[in-house]
């Protein structure tokens, strides 16, 4: 069975309002809210430079890798986001409206989902015992997105793909 473009765009569709209706997720909007907030990206820059400064083992290799990794991404996401110019759910869906006002009008990749799951592989792999913690919380982030209206589950997909391949060339 051949699955068309059209066909994952209507159950992408699907998904999304299915997620964006329920009630969970009207009533967990602001714990969404608060969550997607972590991922805004201050709190990369202040883990990075405490690690940097107080941790003196792999602080000053974990700040560098990030800065390098993530002077790959950022390009790399842009870049994406002008080719795929996907509307976000609140622009494209009659009568929907989102929780937040997102930051750029266009949805593929998710940025906030992409950066969380890059420092997820970062600390993975500089420190092994936070790794779980880092991922269920980058995870967090990306459906958060999804409840607070400003993304499709594809576009965590492709957020979330696309920083584990930067972090697999990045981190071998």
């Amino acid at each position: 069975m051949l699955v068309s473009k059209n066909n994952v765009n209507q159950i992408d569709v699907a998904v999304f309002k299915f997620l964006f209706v329920s009630r969970l997720s009207f009533r967990l909007k602001d714990v969404s809210r608060f969550v997607s907030k972590t991922g805004d990206g201050q709190l990369y820059i202040a883990v990075g430079l405490l690690l940097y400064l107080f941790e003196p083992i792999n602080g000053r290799a974990f700040f560098f890798h990030a800065l390098a990794l993530f002077s790959v991404y950022l390009p790399i996401y842009l870049l994406l986001k002008q080719l795929f110019k996907r509307q976000r759910p609140c622009h494209s869906i009659v009568d929907m409206s989102s929780h937040i006002t997102a930051s750029d009008k266009f949805s593929m990749p998710s940025g906030h989902t992409s950066a969380a799951t890059l420092m997820a592989c970062l600390i993975e792999a500089y420190y092994p015992q936070w790794g779980a913690l880092c991922f269920t919380w980058a995870g967090l982030i990306g459906i958060s997105r999804v409840s607070l209206g400003v993304h499709y589950p594809t576009d965590i997909l492709a957020g979330a793909g696309l920083s584990l391949l930067i972090a697999y060339i990045g981190l071998i």
